[in-house]
């Protein structure tokens, strides 16, 4: 399988190592970042590429752009992996478009397009007869897609809830456990790489929101957009709340939750049972599926870095490749 790569940060980077320590039959001939680009449709030299971009900042020639790159580069899949722009999903819904309609199979952990064009970009798939994926859009190394579409097939999903974004879970891990305030457990998820600079889509609910829509229309069929979401963040939780809560030996976690009888879509922090199987430490993300077969069943994994995520990407182009796009 030969793959193009849009995206070398964090995710993008994951992947390549893995294709280069696993060999997984997947060679890669073209790659792209901010700035540039580099095609060798033989298969890219990975060591030299990761010297390259460390030595320049650059992952190749800075004439080429992405869309020439999807023009002349040999590829069966494209890999999206360009950073999330969750207002307008651009420019990843072009180059997903672009890909799709030259017959192309797409793999993305972008969040945005899939979030706001899940049905129009599945109909292009559907017509040019390729796959579009994007297993890590939501928990990260979790497979909680396709464990829901395949692994409980034949089952009625009733709910789904749990802790979707492990940026938050280890604010409030941290204010729970060593009785820090808000803003000294933020401060410590930025220092470790946990918060972005700018943490407003985690701590506001909104990264929570965004995957609950992905998989209320994924899962459930449904057409919601964000703002069919209510959302509350943990910005204003006082540590005051945490430490009441833990003399009643409970916590409180932000919790995302579908409940597909009502079509109704939820992020707000709740008080839970420490014992509880959604109360997971640090970075973790804990998903629960109620079911009218299998009953409750509960996925818990790591739901953010570099190859973990990429796993979950790697996953998808396997699934692709074995099924040879019979998914779409």
């Amino acid at each position: 399988m030969k793959v193009v790569l849009l995206g070398f940060g964090s995710v993008g980077r994951g992947l390549a190592k893995i294709i280069h320590e696993k060999n997984p039959g997947i060679k890669i001939t073209a790659v792209a970042d901010s700035k540039s680009g580099l095609i060798d449709n033989n298969g890219i030299d990975i060591p030299a590429l990761f010297e390259r971009k460390d030595k320049t900042g650059c992952c190749g020639e800075n004439k080429l752009t992405p869309l020439e790159i999807l023009d002349l580069a040999e590829y069966d899949v494209l890999i999206e992996v360009t950073p999330t722009n969750a207002d307008t999903g651009q420019p990843a819904i072009d180059y997903i478009k672009y890909a799709l309609s030259r017959g192309k199979s797409v793999v993305t952990s972008n969040k945005g397009p899939v979030a706001l064009e899940y049905q129009n970009l599945i109909n292009i798939a559907k017509k040019n007869n390729c796959s579009f994926r994007f297993e890590a859009t939501v928990c990260g190394a979790i497979p909680i897609i396709h464990a829901l579409e395949h692994g409980l097939a034949g089952n009625t999903i009733e709910r789904i809830y749990g802790v979707f974004n492990g940026t938050c879970n280890y604010i409030l891990t941290r204010m729970s456990d060593e009785k820090l305030t808000y803003q000294q457990a933020l401060l410590e998820a930025r220092e470790l790489g946990y918060a972005e600079a700018d943490p407003t889509y985690d701590i506001k609910g909104i990264d929570a929101a965004i995957k609950l829509v992905i998989l209320a229309n994924a899962i459930f069929g449904f057409n919601k957009t964000l703002n069919d979401v209510e959302i509350t963040g943990i910005d204003k939780i006082p540590s005051d709340a945490l430490q009441l809560a833990l003399q009643d030996d409970k916590t409180i976690r932000l919790i995302g939750e579908i409940d597909a009888k009502k079509e109704s879509l939820r992020v707000s922090p709740r008080i839970l049972p420490q014992n509880h199987t959604l109360v997971v430490s640090d970075t973790l993300n804990a998903v629960t599926a109620e079911t009218d077969l299998a009953g409750a069943v509960t996925f818990i994994g790591k739901g953010a870095g570099s190859v973990e995520t990429a796993s979950a990407v790697l996953a998808d182009l396997l699934f692709i490749s074995e099924c040879n796009g019979r998914r779409n």
